[in-house]
């Protein structure tokens, strides 16, 4: 089976219906929600050969293909939000909330535990709404020049690190202006790619620096980031990240 389409025909299946961060904002069927199936026992098999066969960026494609029951969500065409609003489903629903954290304590240096509950997450609020096409128009401070901008796809941010991947040896790959050609979608009211290029070669990096917190502010995503307390008493900021180790205390 097209592993693309791998669970696009199990309607039947048990599922529920999950929230997209994104509102469907950005995708032209502007689903708010979707349906996932529940993890069962023959996803063990994948689950527990991560690190062996499979990397963490594939196994959440794998997931979330034979996961999502809509026939017209490609996850590879999806915000990177909007598929961990996925993957914190099938691991609550499957294995419980509770996510663990081994930390350092910045005043002793000993380690510790720390849980917090991926039921209590709540989504960041943006500061600025996509227009229909689910893009962002903004001035930039330093050239002053308009943009709109557009959220990377999760596919797209998997292709820039095998692009980044692939580059020869030794020497350093353009990642930051990979990121920014497909970020911005249209320059002063033009959508040529080639001035587009030619801008950000030449971009202030207080211009770039700005696209990059703007998207990063203005994405619909969960709020990954905690704040949890050290047996000193000192605070110690904590991220949830995916992938490999996001299932692996159980496998």
């Amino acid at each position: 089976m097209n592993e693309i389409i791998a669970g696009q025909d199990n309607f039947n299946l048990p599922h529920d219906m999950v929230i997209l961060p994104s509102q469907g904002k950005f995708y032209k069927n502007k689903k708010k929600s979707v349906k996932v199936g529940y993890l069962t026992a023959s996803d063990e098999n994948l689950l527990g050969s991560v690190g062996s066969r499979i990397n963490g960026e594939q196994l959440i494609l794998r997931l979330v293909r034979s996961k999502l029951y809509e026939p017209e969500l490609n996850p590879s065409e999806m915000l990177e939000g909007d598929i961990e609003a996925i993957l914190i489903f099938l691991r609550n629903t499957s294995f419980g909330s509770e996510y663990n954290f081994n930390l350092t304590d910045p005043e002793t240096g000993n380690k510790f535990e720390k849980s917090v509950l991926l039921d209590e997450l709540t989504l960041k609020k943006p500061e600025v709404e996509p227009d229909d096409n689910g893009y962002y128009l903004t001035k930039l401070p330093k050239c002053g020049a308009e943009v709109k901008l557009k959220p990377l796809l999760y596919g797209e941010t998997l292709d820039l690190d095998r692009m980044a991947e692939e580059y020869p040896s030794g020497m350093i790959a353009p990642k930051a202006t990979w990121r920014l050609a497909k970020q911005i979608v249209e320059l002063n009211g033009s959508n040529d790619k080639g001035e587009i290029a030619k801008f950000i070669e030449q971009m202030p990096i207080m211009d770039s620096k700005y696209i990059s917190n703007f998207i990063k502010n203005n994405e619909p995503r969960i709020d990954l980031n905690r704040e949890v307390t050290a047996p000193s008493g000192k605070k110690v900021n904590v991220r949830i990240a995916f992938g490999a180790e996001f299932f692996r205390p159980f496998f």
